[in-house]
């Protein structure tokens, strides 16, 4: 089966999407699929193409499942809603030119959202190839924007929404991550004329690259952490985070001084977490480390928290709730109750959820936490185990196959 594979980003990329993609793309090429990977340049770590990568608006190589083509990203300040919408239109139009022009019969098509307007860059690159569109959406759009108010212009909704459901009347079938998320997207295409089937299949960790490490890291020491309990937040630092959170539980443990906070990634809430951490010693806020470190950076947490605003667990699932498993380390989700990572924390027996925007309920998690080692390395090794059977990229890879043949075997 050969595949079009039209995403906002890939390895090297950091995103956590691209690591998702790049990590399912390897598997089915193991499993002797080819895949084309339309994608952009290198940008998301520091929101500007990445030194080596620049002076060429297109690039094109190998992977080790295929080709693929790298465009120009249109990078802009995530602070700006009204220039990150032109880049992703930027972008999301280069693909579609490079979807349509690309070379050779394909079998399938599958577009990432968000962007949401990759999905009519792979319906016109689906339409050119005569062949299914299977729509793969992260986070429902533009319901995570509209609840963290990114978005609050009724005009600029509405248009949103119909594009939304525009890039569902089109394709052949929509994957989400979670039975939060069908439901969502299933509500919304009840009753359309060509309704999509709408599959759930997770995101897939790499079970072979984030292993359980030692908490003694080269990163510890670095931060000068000392032997104190670590509890880390690792990813993207946006609107959907109820980050203040974790300000608030260090600012509450600042006489703890056998706990220790730490968020590391990047966004829009970053120098906001920065100059927080300023009047609290306990907490460090440190950038993107590059890809190679990850595993690393996720060991030296002894505890990693999620943090999802209120009303965003049915059309969110944080990956990085699934990366901190596969470390063997255990997780404190604040969360949505009865949602996708709440759920899977609750049944692998791999950490404790609470409600979202709760500071006392957080902060008492932590406590009982940070007060039970022999806990820690039960749950962490049950997360682990609980990874290792329902995540690998292969099983992942594989519900993809069974997907696109049974769209292939209709009329």
């Amino acid at each position: 089966m050969r595949l079009l594979v039209i995403t906002p980003h890939f390895a090297p990329d950091t995103a956590p999407t691209g690591d998702v993609v790049t990590a399912v793309v390897g598997a089915l090429g193991r499993l002797g699929h080819e895949a084309h990977v339309v994608t952009s340049l290198p940008w998301y770590a520091d929101h500007r193409i990445t030194e080596g990568w620049r002076g060429r608006p297109v690039r094109r190589g190998h992977h080790e499942a295929g080709t693929v083509t790298r465009l120009l990203p249109f990078p802009t300040d995530k602070a700006s809603l009204v220039s990150r919408v032109l880049g992703f239109a930027g972008f999301s139009g280069l693909a579609a030119v490079a979807g349509i022009g690309a070379r050779g019969r394909f079998d399938a098509v599958l577009a990432l959202s968000p962007p949401l307007s990759l999905g009519v860059a792979g319906w016109l690159a689906a339409r050119r190839h005569r062949c299914p569109l299977v729509l793969d959406i992260q986070d429902v759009f533009p319901d995570v924007a509209v609840e963290v108010g990114a978005i609050t212009s009724p005009r600029l909704i509405g248009m949103s929404s119909r594009l939304e459901r525009f890039c569902y009347g089109r394709a052949d079938a929509v994957r989400v991550l979670s039975d939060d998320l069908a439901a969502n997207v299933g509500a919304k295409v009840a009753g359309m004329a060509h309704a999509p089937r709408v599959e759930v299949i997770p995101n897939p960790v790499d079970t072979t690259f984030v292993t359980p490490l030692g908490r003694d890291t080269a990163y510890r020491r670095e931060l000068g952490l000392g032997d104190r309990t670590v509890v880390m937040y690792a990813g993207n630092l946006g609107h959907s985070q109820s980050l203040d959170l974790l300000v608030e539980a260090a600012r509450r443990h600042a006489d703890r001084p056998d706990i220790a906070y730490v968020v590391n990634g990047g966004g829009v809430m970053a120098d906001h977490l920065t100059a927080a951490a300023q009047d609290l010693p306990n907490l460090s806020v440190v950038g993107y480390q590059p890809a190679d470190r990850v595993p690393e950076v996720l060991a030296t947490a002894d505890i990693h928290v999620v943090l999802l605003k209120a009303g965003l667990g049915s059309s969110s699932v944080p990956s990085k709730a699934f990366s901190a498993l596969a470390a063997g380390r255990p997780l404190i989700a604040s969360i949505d109750p009865g949602t996708e990572v709440a759920r899977v924390v609750a049944g692998a027996g791999a950490g404790t959820a609470v409600p979202p925007d709760d500071p006392d309920a957080f902060v008492a998690a932590v406590e009982r936490l940070a007060d039970d080692p022999d806990g820690r390395r039960r749950m962490g090794e049950a997360g682990r185990a609980w990874i290792e059977q329902r995540r690998s990229p292969e099983s992942v890879a594989a519900a993809f196959v069974v997907l696109l043949e049974e769209l292939l075997s209709r009329p």
